[in-house]
């Protein structure tokens, strides 16, 4: 059999997602909770007016899920701690020797590194629940990996960074050969393309140690869309400098050098705290770097995006200007499809976005 991933804009049977519950990742007050809650909610209506969306729900959040949630939504009811849906559950697959056959990729999780924060083993069982549900076969990894990790273009190119797979407390015996043999092995990889680094929060406490779905995608063979910072007060500035310049000399599998397309960053800077509640007229938050009482540096991107039949599912931060520009550039990377924004800053509050959270199926042809 010969596994592969497809690209994210291949037709899509349905998104997958979880709903939030009580914990370390969705808050400590009423206010944050409520706030995770909505967030979720946004982004699983706004995917279904695309295509068809499946929430596995934690029986202690299944009443609240059936209120706030749309009937096209279909519930599935599963034990779970963690509710980032791209890294907890599995990647899907196709067989291209057994048309018609999906299988499910299901990679080994700890939590991002068996932080001593995380709580993710109930979530750990999360790919094989999805996959049985999906009527997909399972792939059992011992990679440990998650879907954020992971960017392809369908066509055996992978993009992946140095501190995600090679992250001693994930793979600790790992080195690029054997990484690049269970890529080969799992989604059809024959290009791994390792990217130093990713976004300069990422590698805070609460990070993920460089996932690649915050900083590139690749929109079509041969294109790579990259997170732009452009402002040097930003750490990120010299990290995109760094990217761009290493991708210049990539190729993909098969063999073309990779046409790099920047994706601007928002405006702000740093998080938001209540002696720095810097807002203009037009309802931008932007905070100013130097100012002693400004938050830490943000890993806003919209290169965290979710492609979906027809459509983009973008992040929004409140920018109108940054926003509308950011659908622009998405429609261009993407024609034919309708782009339209979520407010993802109660999800990068809480240490990723709209792509995070949510785990495409794609269709079977016979």
């Amino acid at each position: 059999m010969t596994w592969r991933m497809p690209s994210e804009t291949a037709e899509h049977t349905r998104t997958w997602m979880a709903f939030p519950r009580e914990g370390i990742t969705l808050g400590g007050t009423d206010a944050e909770r409520t706030a995770g809650y909505a967030a979720w909610t946004a982004v699983a209506h706004a995917v279904a007016e695309f295509e068809p969306v499946t929430m596995v729900v934690d029986p202690s959040e299944t009443a609240r899920a059936r209120r706030m949630l749309s009937g096209d939504i279909e519930l599935l009811e599963a034990p779970l701690d963690e509710f980032w849906m791209r890294d907890v559950g599995p990647t899907f697959v196709l067989d291209d020797d057994r048309p018609g056959h999906l299988g499910a990729v299901d990679w080994t999780f700890n939590g991002w590194g068996d932080h001593e924060w995380s709580e993710w083993r109930l979530s750990a069982g999360l790919g094989r629940v999805v996959a049985e549900a999906a009527g997909a076969e399972l792939v059992s990894s011992l990679l440990v990996n998650e879907g954020g990790g992971i960017h392809v273009d369908g066509a055996g190119t992978v993009l992946v960074t140095e501190t995600v797979q090679l992250d001693p407390r994930r793979n600790p015996y790992a080195d690029r050969a054997r990484v690049e043999a269970e890529l080969r092995r799992t989604i059809g990889a024959t290009r791994v393309v390792w990217l130093p680094r990713g976004l300069t929060r990422d590698y805070d406490h609460f990070g993920t140690s460089g996932h690649v779905d915050i900083v590139a995608t690749i929109t079509a063979p041969g294109t790579v869309l990259l997170h732009d910072q452009r402002d040097p007060q930003h750490p990120d500035h010299a990290v995109s400098a760094e990217l761009r310049a290493f991708l210049a000399g990539q190729t993909d599998a098969a063999g073309r050098p990779f046409t790099v397309v920047d994706l601007p960053a928002p405006a702000t800077l740093r998080d938001a705290v209540e002696a720095n509640d810097a807002a203009d007229a037009a309802g931008t938050a932007v905070a100013d770097a130097d100012a002693g009482a400004a938050g830490d540096f943000v890993d806003w991107s919209y290169v965290n995006h979710l492609v979906v039949n027809a459509g983009v599912v973008a992040c929004g931060f409140d920018e109108p200007e940054a926003d509308a520009g950011a659908r622009e550039i998405l429609a261009e990377a993407y024609p034919g499809r309708t782009v339209v924004t979520v407010d993802a800053r109660e999800l990068f509050a809480r240490g990723g976005g709209i792509h995070c959270i949510t785990q495409q199926q794609p269709a079977v042809t016979s």
